[in-house]
């Protein structure tokens, strides 16, 4: 990621696909008299932008993109993990000799070990577990508990003092909407509190499923639920605005089970954490509860009509969510989609810093065969399909806002700096 390392988020890193002539760069390109050389993109992605902020259904699906640009300041700091920082906590974490034990029982995991590749070598411990039992096979048994509860503690890095610039810039712009259109759906593969924190921040409500009870407990019945302002003034209810919806595909760290409940709690004396961790069997993992009301409501949003799809920080990489998505594309003609990701283009071809790339210029390696499909889309004229090239956070500040800042909001922000400690 040579190319975006300590690269500050900007609407300029942003690329657009052309069919016609290939991946135009944001800015116009001018010459060293100030002319003119090269126009950019910039009316055409706030054109494709505002035309699905528009639209009667929107949904945003992130997933891993989206928490690499919370950050945490100060020499020690928590970043966001990734699959080999991962690796590193389990590996630190775990049992001395576990690793090497597991290596025994199953011959095979060794090249999962030289890889460090922690999704494959809990799918295999999986796998073993299952056809051994718990007695026979205690070590890797010991081995998954230890590397789950690593895994669910090392993704606990959002606090207070994390910056979520991306994360409120992009809740300001699409959770705004008429009271007139059904709320802004958010849907996303990760752990953490990234969005719950900016919506706070925001004075944001958000509509996940729990209730509003002491200790908050999960039912599937209040994703139907909206929230109204009564007064003596009006003569009817009105829905408040900046409401949206967040759906957790893969759990959350504020998740425990306790009985026959989900509860959000973040003690660990109410129980493991309820994600779908990094394994093969996330597929079949997601159609029990409560992640299966999460990917219903998925399929279901995709098929309605009129509905734009923001797609941005997600890499088409979990087959349970990239599957039904192309298929929501061949089924609904009216869906429209925006895919926004870093995977379109090799860090080579942006090096060279040029105002227009060629339609051929290489993808990043390892990219999903659903990037090379949406283009192969784009490039037999679907028009329902825009391709940015472009980080999470440099998306969030290429969405236009369309709805002006609102008095309660402004009075929001106006008491959080009255609070605020006052340094003499």
């Amino acid at each position: 990621m040579s190319f975006w390392n300590d690269r500050p988020a900007s609407v300029s890193n942003v690329r657009y696909y052309k069919r016609e002539d290939g991946w135009r760069a944001h800015d116009d390109a001018v010459n060293k008299e100030g002319q003119v050389t090269e126009r950019g993109s910039s009316r055409l992605i706030e054109e494709s932008l505002t035309a699905s902020l528009n639209a009667s259904n929107l949904i945003l699906l992130t997933g891993a993109g989206s928490s690499f640009c919370a950050k945490n300041s100060g020499p020690n700091a928590i970043t966001a993990p990734g699959m080999r920082d991962l690796w590193d906590t389990v590996v630190a974490e775990a049992i001395h000799g576990s690793i090497d034990a597991i290596a025994r029982h199953m011959p095979r995991s060794n090249q999962d070990i030289a890889e460090k590749n922690i999704e494959k070598l809990l799918t295999h411990c999986k796998i073993y577990l299952e056809l051994f039992g718990p007695e026979e096979a205690r070590d890797v048994a010991e081995f998954i508990a230890s590397a789950e509860k690593s895994i669910a503690a090392r993704v606990d890095f959002v606090s207070d003092q994390t910056d979520l610039s991306a994360h409120q810039a992009i809740l300001r712009k699409i959770a705004r909407r008429g009271a007139r259109k059904p709320r802004a759906r958010v849907f996303t593969t990760n752990y953490d509190l990234g969005f719950e924190y900016a919506a706070r921040a925001l004075r944001f409500t958000v509509v996940d499923g729990f209730s509003h009870s002491m200790p908050q407990v999960y039912d599937r019945g209040h994703f139907a639920y909206d929230i109204v302002r009564r007064d003596s003034v009006s003569e009817g209810p009105e829905y408040i605005e900046s409401v949206f919806h967040l759906y957790k595909l893969h759990g959350s760290i504020d998740w425990r089970r306790k009985g026959a409940e989900l509860i959000r709690s973040r003690s660990e004396a109410d129980g493991p954490a309820v994600l779908i961790y990094p394994r093969d069997s996330k597929y079949q993992e997601a159609f029990e509860t409560p992640y299966l009301d999460m990917m219903s409501a998925l399929q279901t949003a995709l098929r309605e009509p009129d509905t734009a799809l923001i797609v941005s920080g997600f890499g088409f990489n979990d087959d349970h969510i990239s599957k039904p998505l192309m298929a929501a594309l061949e089924a609904n003609m009216t869906l429209r989609l925006v895919a926004c990701d870093i995977a379109f283009l090799a860090d080579e071809e942006l090096e060279r810093n040029e105002p227009l790339l060629p339609a051929t210029a290489q993808a990043r390696p390892k990219a999903s065969a659903c990037f090379s499909r949406l283009k192969r889309l784009a490039d037999i004229g679907d028009e329902r399909v825009t391709l940015l090239n472009a980080r999470f956070d440099d998306l969030a500040q290429a969405i236009p806002d369309l709805v002006a800042q609102t008095e309660r909001e402004r009075h929001a922000e106006r008491i959080k700096v009255l609070n605020e400690p006052t340094v003499v």
